[in-house]
């Protein structure tokens, strides 16, 4: 089967094209850059050039694919009118398709308390109002999954980690980086549900070979707050952590990045996955990506 990534040389991108290339498929990604092209293949991934915000092009090379997982970050208006071109234009054909969206949408904003709610695939929520416009993206790729006859799904990952890769984990070294010490906000008992980037890949691959049409499909294999993150980072710099309020939050990271990662609580389960596609994360703790020289090279380390 040939499977094009778009998004292939982003940080989850990479991870799922070099997966399915490791379980025997052919895989293309998408490259934007000569430097892209050498990444990919690098990793034996053969560099298609081309840009999302050309969608003939992308139509052209999907159509010479099996299936194509979408990986890539674009804002939400626009990832809506993508992901919308691409299905219509697609529709007709035989053709698998996977699109990434995140447990961003399921966030409560708690500025640093802990949430007991925690959610399903299929469980009903309210959706964050600053990335509600997601849902309607997931609702249109599931709704042609089940309906057309494109087969589609939507794994709708939590925070991810591993190799020195995890956004929130760079966002608390760069901020060591930038004042000497690392800021949780409130009383940092708020969290992302989480999982190891390799364990994510494998969801991907899973879901092509077993799942449903118009299926969706969480991945999650741990839970650590802010806090003790925080901490974790400021023991292997040597440095302080403290609470901060909103305000400075916003100072140190910007308003969104405060808003959708540092004042939220995101608790999610996966067990439709678990179940239907016979998903075990092998790497259960978000504590060993501590120390990456990926991470400590934000900080001059």
């Amino acid at each position: 089967m040939r499977i094009l990534v778009l998004g292939a040389t982003g940080y989850l991108g990479s991870h799922i094209a070099r997966h399915f290339k490791a379980s025997g498929y052919q895989v293309s990604g998408l490259s934007r850059t000569s430097e892209g092209d050498l990444a990919l293949e690098a990793d034996g991934i053969v560099p298609l050039r081309g840009d999302l915000n050309r969608l003939g092009t992308v139509v052209d090379l999907m159509g010479q694919h099996d299936a194509t997982v979408y990986a890539a970050q674009l804002i939400l208006q626009q990832e809506l009118d993508t992901i919308a071109a691409l299905l219509k234009t697609m529709d007709g054909r035989n053709h698998h398709f996977l699109f990434t969206s995140g447990t961003g949408l399921l966030s409560q904003r708690t500025n640093g308390l802990w949430s007991e709610d925690s959610f399903a695939e299929d469980e009903p929520f309210q959706p964050s109002k600053y990335i509600g416009l997601r849902l309607e993206t997931e609702t249109l790729v599931r709704n042609a999954g089940s309906s057309g006859s494109v087969r589609t799904m939507v794994i709708r990952p939590p925070m991810i980690w591993g190799h020195g890769g995890c956004g929130h984990l760079r966002m608390f070294y760069s901020d060591a980086g930038r004042t000497g010490e690392v800021g949780y906000l409130g009383r940092g008992l708020n969290l992302y549900s989480n999982v190891h980037v390799d364990d994510l890949a494998e969801v991907y691959r899973l879901a092509l070979e077993k799942g449903t049409a118009g299926a969706l499909y969480h991945a999650v294999a741990g839970e650590l707050n802010n806090r003790t993150l925080a901490e974790a980072v400021a023991r292997d710099l040597g440095v302080t952590a403290r609470s901060i309020d909103f305000f400075e939050g916003v100072r140190r990271w910007g308003k969104f990045e405060t808003l959708i990662g540092m004042a939220t609580c995101s608790r999610s389960r996966s067990p439709r996955t678990r179940r239907e596609l016979g998903w075990t994360p092998r790497n259960l703790d978000l504590l060993t990506d501590i120390g990456h020289p990926a991470y400590r090279a934000l900080v001059g380390r």
